[in-house]
């Protein structure tokens, strides 16, 4: 296990700024998630921390030590890729074998079979170590990859994507397993992804990259109930959180376009030190509500139109439209709609974020 920090990294290749100023923080044991989109600046992290690149400026830690002189073999980091990066012409076992038999450490026969058996067990690939990897399946591919890291018993393992060319039913099985192989090792996991239901699934903490900065990092349930910016709030979420432009006009949320109103539970609540009518009243604003915080009501006081309709077996997602403004809403599977249609809605006043029109930072973290 390992404790990481990165200080101050930047990395630049030739003209190309891929990451300004990051810092991170991964705690020792720790299932860490590296969430952005492509771009971001995922896979050069995870390779300044594997060794495989330099930073431009900045400090990488690992455990406290400066590893600016340290290779990819002395940092002790194993890496599992998308691509499965296993020998075709070797069997199962003789791949997961391959990382313990270099010429200069090789371990002794009986530890080498031990840790191999080990391996495979936990990975439920024991049927398949006298198959070639040419024969198997692209998620058994995965879990010998991943099988190759686990053998060498790592400092850290860097997961670069590994789940992101599987079918989505083996993606959810993996996702599980992966954390439960974390939990059995005790091992320090630094998982990069551009997919937020990884993230938010496996991750014990979650930082999200956005060109090059952290711009948020958290718990999943702070990350999605407490998002930084719009850009978190809009990032996080499938469907993402609900973004409409408007004001705060004597404890009602008065929407800009169309101009139409909703109740807001937040004024005694303090932003800053400042109550909220007191420092927002009249502020150009941006107010952000998840699609399960809005809900349809007769008698509600927002009538929209339903301008699509998404069945996702157990509940809905509607588009709802007013004027030109849409709000995505997420209802049970029973709700009785159609495209077209008139209905009312509301929303959970107290579950509104507020962020500020001009940088997009939510109050709750403008301090």
């Amino acid at each position: 296990m390992a404790h990481i920090q990165l200080k101050n990294i930047s990395k630049t290749f030739g003209n190309h700024t891929a990451l300004t100023g990051l810092d991170l923080e991964i705690a020792d044991g720790e299932f860490f998630v590296l969430l952005g989109e492509t771009g971001a600046g995922k896979t050069t992290t995870l390779r300044l921390v594997a060794g495989l690149e330099q930073p431009s400026e900045g400090q990488v830690f690992i455990d406290g030590v400066d590893v600016a002189a340290w290779g990819a073999a002395e940092r002790d980091v194993a890496l599992v890729l998308q691509q499965y990066s296993l020998y075709p012409r070797y069997t199962v076992r003789q791949n997961l074998e391959f990382p313990l038999k270099p010429k200069s450490r090789r371990l002794p026969d009986a530890e080498i079979k031990d840790r191999v058996d080990r391996a495979a067990r936990t990975l439920r690939i024991e049927h398949l170590l006298e198959r070639k990897t040419d024969r198997l399946s692209g998620g058994e591919m995965q879990r010998v990859s991943i099988g190759r890291a686990i053998v060498r018993k790592p400092r850290v393992f860097l997961m670069d994507e590994p789940l992101s060319a599987l079918d989505a039913k083996l993606r959810e099985a993996l996702r599980t397993e992966l954390k439960n192989l974390q939990m059995q090792l005790g091992a320090t996991f630094l998982f990069v992804t551009h997919d937020q239901i990884e993230a938010m699934s496996m991750g014990d903490k979650v930082g999200v990259l956005n060109h090059g900065h952290i711009v948020q990092t958290g718990t999943p349930h702070e990350i999605y109930n407490n998002p930084r910016d719009t850009y978190v709030a809009s990032f996080v979420g499938s469907p993402p959180m609900n973004l409409v432009d408007g004001k705060l006009l004597n404890g009602r949320a008065v929407m800009a376009e169309p101009n139409f109103e909703l109740p807001f539970a937040g004024g005694a609540t303090t932003f800053g030190g400042l109550k909220t009518d007191a420092a927002t009243d009249g502020r150009p604003l941006v107010f952000g509500i998840r699609p399960e915080d809005v809900y349809l009501e007769s008698g509600a006081p927002v009538e929209a139109r339903v301008h699509d309709v998404e069945n996702h077996g157990v509940e809905k997602v509607l588009t709802l439209r007013v004027g030109d403004t849409t709000l995505r809403a997420t209802v049970p599977a029973r709700t009785d709609v159609a495209i077209e249609q008139s209905v009312r809605f509301a929303w959970n006043a107290d579950k509104v974020v507020l962020f500020d029109k001009g940088s997009g930072v939510s109050l709750r973290h403008a301090v």
